[in-house]
């Protein structure tokens, strides 16, 4: 038997559509907090060598550069689940999902980065698009394979509450001598 409709039924609808509404709400945050002018005397230059920003954070001292790399983690970390809540299928490859999360999360990053240079006191930083790219992979390491583990017991267990129980074979059909199969 064959389900009829969408792929997951109205539970991936949900899933996707409040993934997606999550997804918008967020990436609109992250760009008010990032894209925003600041009121600065002055800006640091742009950091283009990897991990300079990182060392320089944690010269401040070890509480001060945990809290900088911290924020830097976080900021896009919440794409790492919300990315493939919105794609919605629960069955999907770990790899290629990470992969396609992974990928998305450092676009974004990007196109804030790239996005950063119009803006009055916001300086390009290749650090926090290492950052956040990592944010994405670790959230979606984290929750994303787990969840789905969850989600997929849960809709065996729901499926096999709906469908009935099949009845005990009765035997071989009964068959009428002398009368041959039709053409």
């Amino acid at each position: 038997m064959q389900r009829q409709g969408s792929i997951g039924g109205s539970a991936a609808i949900s899933i996707r559509a409040t993934g997606g509404v999550l997804l918008v709400a967020h990436l609109a945050f992250v760009a008010w907090l990032t894209l925003r002018p600041l009121d600065v005397p002055w800006v640091m230059p742009p950091n283009l060598r990897p991990f300079a920003g990182i060392r320089a954070d944690l010269a401040l001292g070890w509480q001060e550069g945990a809290r900088r790399i911290t924020e830097g983690l976080a900021l896009l970390a919440p794409l790492g689940v919300l990315i493939p809540m919105a794609h919605g299928r629960i069955s999907a490859s770990p790899l290629g999902s990470l992969v396609r999360t992974v990928a998305a999360g450092a676009l974004i990053s990007l196109g804030i980065e790239l996005l950063q240079t119009g803006v009055p006191g916001q300086v390009v930083d290749v650090d926090s698009l290492l950052l956040n790219t990592v944010g994405v992979a670790l959230a979606h390491m984290t929750v994303v394979p787990a969840a789905r583990v969850w989600l997929r017991r849960r809709s065996k267990r729901a499926h096999r509450a709906t469908v009935p129980q099949e009845e005990p074979s009765q035997g071989r059909t009964p068959t009428i001598p002398r009368v041959g199969i039709a053409p």
